[in-house]
């Protein structure tokens, strides 16, 4: 940040982390903020098939041209402090929100929170969406040392919303951030979104009801009216997520807790059946609980490794094979895959990684976010 200017203080942000929700939360607010006639930049990750995807300026990817400037600009001083990936590409959002004239950001945690890259900011309100079981290496293996490394984003002063629903995990929000001095805002349980919105699934109401919790936090300048958070909200999109083109249905659940959401989805709006499915799963996933759930709500699944997936993430397809049998059609290569369940089928659903979808949609003809 200091080899930039530091970005990150010239535009107030507001900052989201949780393990599912967080990225529909952050297009909520940022959609919302835009009809109250802002200028807003929305960094989310991972993307499905463009990095440009991360970074958005009022709807509009940051110009491959700007992206190869930044990232040439920060070469050097990425190198010397041994950067990771993630930390390059949120110090060109930052930089690049600012270059382009935003005036409020909206930036998505990439992992946990406390010691995630985008924790450099100071936001004008803070939120945790929802904990689940994810990344236990690197964040603690239980819930509660999941849920207080996310709450490490809470900041002195500044509001801490809290969509998370267990009462044990909110306490345990709770009481980090208010060690920190920061005042807490929990959603109540119960609370869902009732007007318009763009985005399927039940679920989508309760991020919803989170986001409009972030905008009532807001200070009073920046606190968008009724109607455009209404109108915001009945026009926000994210792609991938219960995302339907077509036949195709998309959907980034990659863990059990996503896939449980997604489930329920397809039972209380069923798409056109037969329902075949395609999931590829990083190998360090609780994969045999999903394909398990998944198994009972689709007529046919095959299983596949991403082109894109890193090797040594990749999940086992033998072990796979072993533990399921005939229940499910083990295909290696993506393409063969989807061929295979297009098939017959009345209904698609891809699902999995974001490498998974992703490389589905670039597959496809027409279907990449960035067209």
């Amino acid at each position: 940040m200091a080899a930039l200017g530091d970005p990150h203080t010239h535009v107030p942000a507001v900052h989201i982390g949780g393990t599912n929700g967080k990225g529909s939360v952050a297009v909520l607010v940022a959609e919302a903020l835009r009809v109250a006639g802002h200028r807003v930049g929305l960094y989310t990750s991972p993307h499905l098939v463009d990095v440009r995807e991360r970074m958005l300026v009022d709807g509009r990817p940051i110009p491959a041209a700007a992206f190869a400037a930044w990232t040439e600009r920060l070469l050097a001083d990425a190198v010397r402090t041994d950067a990771s990936f993630f930390e390059v590409t949120t110090a060109i959002a930052l930089a690049d929100f600012a270059a382009r004239g935003a005036d409020l950001s909206v930036i998505e945690v990439g992992l946990g929170g406390r010691l995630d890259a985008t924790n450099v900011l100071t936001p004008l309100v803070s939120a945790v969406t929802r904990v689940a079981l994810e990344h236990t290496d690197y964040l603690g293996p239980t819930l509660e040392h999941i849920a207080r490394e996310k709450a490490g984003i809470a900041k002195p002063g500044v509001p801490f919303v809290v969509g998370e629903s267990d009462p044990v995990l909110v306490q345990h929000l709770r009481r980090v951030a208010e060690a920190c001095g920061a005042p807490v805002h929990v959603v109540p349980r119960e609370a869902r979104y009732e007007g318009p919105l763009a985005m399927r699934g039940g679920h989508q109401r309760r991020n919803a009801a989170v986001a409009q919790a972030v905008l009532e936090a807001l200070p009073a300048e920046q606190r968008p009216p009724a109607a455009a958070v209404r109108q915001g909200f009945a026009r926000a999109r994210l792609p991938g997520r219960l995302d339907r083109r077509g036949r195709w249905l998309f959907d980034v659940a990659h863990n059990p807790d996503g896939i449980s959401t997604l489930l329920r989805a397809i039972a209380t709006e069923p798409p056109p059946r037969p329902l075949h499915a395609v999931i590829g799963i990083l190998g360090d996933k609780d994969w045999r609980q999903m394909l398990d759930a998944l198994l009972g709500a689709v007529d046919a699944l095959w299983v596949t490794n991403a082109p894109t997936a890193p090797p040594a993430r990749a999940w086992d397809l033998e072990a796979v094979a072993s533990a399921f049998g005939a229940a499910v059609h083990v295909e290696p290569e993506l393409h063969d895959a989807l061929a295979a369940a297009s098939s017959g089928a009345r209904t698609v659903l891809v699902c999995g990684s974001f490498h998974t979808v992703g490389d589905a949609m670039a597959r496809l003809p027409g279907l990449a976010p960035l067209g």
